[in-house]
């Protein structure tokens, strides 16, 4: 009997595979699971077998990201860090310490501060200036879907009080009309366009570095959500591919190419010209993003009817749809029909259900293929919509760590969305019920990439160190066991992985060793977990410190 590169014993081991949820022995030979079950494994250990003693620590398949952007991560790390803080002294104060580390930047960049620092999510040109009033700044929020700039910033790109709001986007003003200091959605590419592009190095950089941060967390694969040019930022493809043809890729990349909401169906073959070209080893780029609508804090996620003001009326303004929904149902169709993936941003709920129609014309041209359709985010699902999941073999792709209260959403979201449409945010549990397939991701930069922090939200509906005791729609919690399928088993699905996100034999050895089994542990303490060792293939990517 041909023996074992590895054995882990002495499990638990939590398999996700429902036809044996648990077990205490795994073997692995090269890169694939080669066994698992219980003393039985044992048979296995050779002279040359490494043998892991678990002793109580827990084995789970490697957690993967179904929306991600690692590059822009990685080089966000790099640049000045707004996270970790909501306090508006802290964010200055790390503005001018990064530019007065960096005299030699033109452009002082990173971002990273929270819409719930300032009132009505919205910081101004001149506490940029207080600080650094001889460069521009830049500085895009946590979400990514505007940017506070400084006066310098907005003079270079020649925004005045006359300056029109392009049609996907909102430059917000003073009074008199005089650009403020944020910039919203497509109007961050009037300053962007602007801003040093970092170098094929830098980003190569960013990706290991991104990568290496992840392996820390437990994830061995991912789905890139954005290759391509978007408001003057590069396209982080060529990090990619150089990563995968030197070896230095050891994670596991399905990429989304980005889908230009200036163009027309004219750019379908353009996409499948580069999804030919980039393929190299571990990174494939089989699927396409279509970003259809913003996001509620700033009112331009998609919705069925308007927000309301502060007051509590009814508004005008309904969100933006980024493609018309008409053109959408024929873009995905063709797309389908070329065996693409179509990865939604699809937040409010008339986006959602415009994705949804999609793929429902795509279905019925097309017949049902091969693609894994797609939808991330989900904040507001119209409970007439939940069923179409399963029906339509569209994936639930969720964020579980903005499932949460917290002053985004309790200041900017609750009441503007009014009291009806905010009890169907997040609807993680009615989806589920209504049959439809859930994969996870984190949306890092966005939100931080940790799955164990994302898993903890999932099934607590608070985050963790929340100081009250308020759980945000209880009937929309997960399971744990669910929860873990969806970060695993869910998102390997999705990102095309068939032989991965379970642990049986024939499947790939990728997998994560936890200080403890968070199954027997009180749920409260899900986000406690550290993780101490990472495998992709059999090959040990990261061992804790």
């Amino acid at each position: 009997m041909a023996k074992a590169d590895l054995v882990f014993t002495n499990g638990p081991i939590h398999t996700s595979d429902p036809a044996r949820t648990r077990a205490s022995s795994l073997a692995v030979t090269g890169e694939r699971i080669t066994a698992v079950g219980h003393d039985d494994v044992r048979e296995l250990i050779g002279p040359g077998t490494e043998v892991v003693d678990l002793t109580g620590k827990l084995l789970l398949p490697g957690f993967q990201d179904a929306h991600i952007h690692a590059v822009f991560g990685g080089l966000e790390l790099a640049e000045c860090d707004l996270t970790g803080t909501v306090g508006v002294d802290e964010y200055l104060s790390r503005v001018r310490g990064f530019a007065d580390a960096h005299p030699e930047r033109a452009w002082i960049t990173g971002g990273g501060w929270s819409l719930e620092s300032f009132a009505g999510g919205l910081p101004t040109r001149q506490l940029l200036d207080s600080v650094v009033p001889d460069r521009p700044v830049y500085l895009p929020n946590r979400d990514h879907h505007g940017a506070w700039v400084n006066t310098r910033a907005l003079e270079l790109a020649g925004l005045t009080k006359d300056s029109p709001d392009p049609a996907d986007g909102r430059i917000e003003r003073e009074p008199d009309g005089t650009p403020s200091g944020v910039l919203q959605e497509g109007a961050t590419g009037l300053i962007t366009r602007l801003v040093p592009q970092r170098t094929a190095a830098d980003r190569l950089a960013a990706l290991l570095h991104a990568q290496a941060l992840l392996h820390s967390l437990g994830v061995t694969g991912w789905q890139d959500a954005l290759l391509g040019s978007f408001h003057g930022q590069a396209d982080p493809s060529d990090a990619y591919v150089t990563a995968a043809r030197t070896g230095s890729l050891t994670a596991r990349v399905t990429g989304a190419l980005w889908w230009d909401r200036e163009r027309d169906a004219q750019q379908i073959p353009e996409l499948a010209a580069r999804r030919a070209e980039l393929g190299h080893g571990r990174f494939r780029a089989g699927s396409v993003k279509i970003m259809q609508d913003g996001i509620a804090e700033n009112f331009t996620a998609a919705m069925t009817s308007p927000y309301l003001d502060a007051c509590g009326c009814a508004t005008a303004n309904a969100g933006l749809s980024f493609v018309d929904p008409a053109a959408l149902r024929d873009y995905v169709t063709a797309l389908d029909a070329l065996d693409f993936q179509v990865h939604f941003h699809a937040l409010g709920d008339r986006a959602v259900r415009e994705a949804l129609d999609a793929i429902e014309a795509a279905r019925a041209a097309n017949g049902r293929r091969t693609a894994r359709h797609h939808l991330a985010h989900l904040q507001v699902v119209h409970p007439d919509d939940l069923p179409r999941f399963a029906r339509l073999g569209a994936i639930a792709n969720i964020q579980p760590l903005w499932a949460a209260h917290e002053p985004q959403m309790d200041e900017l979201t609750i009441p503007f969305l009014g009291p009806e449409r905010a009890g169907w945010q997040y609807p993680f549990g009615s989806l589920l019920r209504a049959g439809a397939t859930l994969a996870a991701g984190s949306d890092w930069p966005v939100s931080s990439p940790d799955p164990l922090a994302g898993l903890h939200v999932a099934v607590n509906r608070r985050e963790p160190d929340a100081t009250d005791d308020r759980i945000f729609l209880p009937e929309q919690r997960l399971d744990l066991t669910t929860a873990v399928a969806a970060y695993t088993a869910g998102s390997a699905h999705v990102n095309g992985h068939d032989d991965a996100g379970t642990l049986q034999a024939g499947h790939l050895a990728d997998l994560v060793v936890l200080d403890r089994d968070i199954f027997t542990a009180p749920a409260e303490e899900i986000a406690c977990a550290k993780v101490l060792q990472t495998y992709v293939g059999g090959e040990r990517v990261h061992t804790a410190d």
